[in-house]
């Protein structure tokens, strides 16, 4: 039979529980920064996809609307119907400026692949996979658990996993899983982290309150994600990202078909 004091002794200190829930939030904090960032890549190489396939009939629909509205006018004479196709004529102008001129065609890593091979006369590449595999999401969870700087207590160690994480995640980001695989190998190889550590009762409640802070930052990154166009049109087929872009491209090749039937009709009544 223990003694009451014997059960205080066995009893864990106040800086042992702060430590577990330190870690516990810490694991905690991995886990949903694997969910954003996994979700993130989605989002991303849907949007490219989008602007891949649907950017080019959007812009013939615009000069289709132009060339009609600049038809009308020129047929009726009419002010309003001037203003108008000077409006619409507005819309597909190029705008002189940097950030015009580069989008879409480079990012802060160069040029992206299709842009390269579109100016050096190459066959242009068809559009990146919507979505990483399966295998290369497993990859990357199981890096990313392992290998997250928040786990290191010695700043060399954090920097060494940055670094490190800043690779996986641009794999990850093509979804090239022979370079996770790589990757994985790697860090199996390397140096062994050093063991944790018990912390300050001071450091401990600080570094809970950084993970608080980090993670509302993660929610309002999240949940931008999760209001953006693109994340509504994933939702709308979370498992055929792919075809429903093909039912928008079939419509919007309708209305193609449309406004070059009546840009036709108009021009032949001049």
């Amino acid at each position: 039979m223990t003694t009451p004091e014997a059960e205080q002794s066995q009893a864990p200190r106040p800086e042992e529980r702060l430590e577990q829930a330190v870690r516990t939030a810490e694991q905690a904090l991995i886990e949903f920064e694997i969910a954003v960032e996994t979700f993130r890549v989605e989002v991303e190489n849907f949007s490219r996809l989008h602007d891949q396939k649907l950017g080019p009939l959007y812009a013939r629909i615009e000069e289709l609307d132009a060339r009609i509205a600049e038809a009308r006018a020129a047929r009726t004479g009419d002010p309003e119907d001037i203003r108008r196709a000077e409006e619409a004529r507005a819309l597909v102008m190029p705008i002189a400026g940097v950030e015009e001129l580069l989008n879409g065609w480079m990012d802060g890593n160069g040029l992206f692949p299709e842009a390269a091979a579109m100016l050096t006369d190459q066959p242009v590449r068809p559009p990146q996979r919507v979505r990483p595999s399966e295998e290369a999401r497993r990859l990357y969870r199981e890096l990313a658990r392992k290998a997250h700087p928040d786990l290191a207590q010695e700043e060399e160690e954090r920097e060494r996993r940055e670094e490190f994480l800043t690779r996986v995640n641009a794999a990850y980001s093509r979804g090239d899983e022979t370079l996770l695989r790589e990757l994985a190998e790697e860090w199996a190889a390397g140096p062994v982290p050093p063991e944790r550590r018990p912390s300050p009762a001071e450091e401990l409640y600080a570094r809970l309150e950084w993970l608080t802070q980090r993670k509302e930052l993660l929610t309002l990154v999240a949940r931008e994600l999760e209001d953006g166009p693109i994340a509504g049109m994933l939702r709308l087929a979370p498992d055929d990202p792919d075809g429903l872009l093909e039912e928008i491209a079939g419509r919007l090749y309708g209305d193609i078909e449309q406004r070059e039937a009546e840009l036709a009709g108009l021009l032949a009544q001049q």
